[in-house]
């Protein structure tokens, strides 16, 4: 009793995608694209209801169940289609969707680029900082470096005019000496001859 609804379901599902299209379950008739867009879903109508006949269900009945049938198939796949994305309006989102990740890419290199340089600027400067900190601490010690080679000639000049000066005296002493006991010595000679 219950044959030709399992028939009529057993149909419905056996409806398979191949190629983008949708073929029937005796394979006979296959869906076909239309040229606006809209999909026509071919049903044969006179082979399901001589399987319905068949299967003891009356003429007029097994007419009003295949044209129930094939509407809701057509309105079910139509809906379906209408949900469903045309390859064009994919490929369009998927050329926009790469459009828009290469100009990404493009910012997101031009902001590393930029934080780069900006690393660069500030490393630079730091570098310019120390060099110019160092120049000044070298600077520094060279003019303490001047000064003690300076106050250093100034005291071995000191010390070399006080030794000259010291000579001097040790000379002059010594001839003073000399000649106190060369006199001494001559009169000395004198007295006792």
């Amino acid at each position: 009793m219950f044959g030709w609804r399992r028939r009529a379901f057993s149909l419905i599902r056996s409806v398979e995608w191949k190629n983008g299209s949708v073929v029937h379950p005796f394979g006979c008739r296959q869906i076909s694209r239309l040229e606006r867009g809209k999909r026509a879903f071919l049903v044969d109508t006179l082979a399901l209801v001589k399987s319905l006949e068949a299967d003891g269900m009356p003429s007029k009945q097994a007419e009003a169940v295949t044209a129930a049938l094939t509407h809701v198939l057509n309105e079910t796949l139509e809906t379906l289609a209408q949900t469903l994305v045309t390859e064009s309006e994919l490929q369009k989102v998927n050329m926009l969707q790469e459009s828009n990740l290469s100009k990404f890419k493009v910012e997101v290199q031009g902001s590393q680029w930029h934080e780069m340089d900006k690393i660069t600027a500030g490393l630079r400067l730091d570098l310019n900082l120390e060099r110019s900190r160092i120049r000044d601490e070298l600077a520094k010690q060279s003019a303490e470096t001047t000064n003690l080679t300076n106050k250093l000639d100034r005291e071995i000049h000191a010390l070399r005019a006080n030794l000259e000066a010291a000579k001097y005296d040790v000379i002059k002493y010594c001839i003073g000496t000399v000649v106190s006991i060369s006199a001494m010595g001559l009169a000395i000679i004198r007295i006792l001859l």
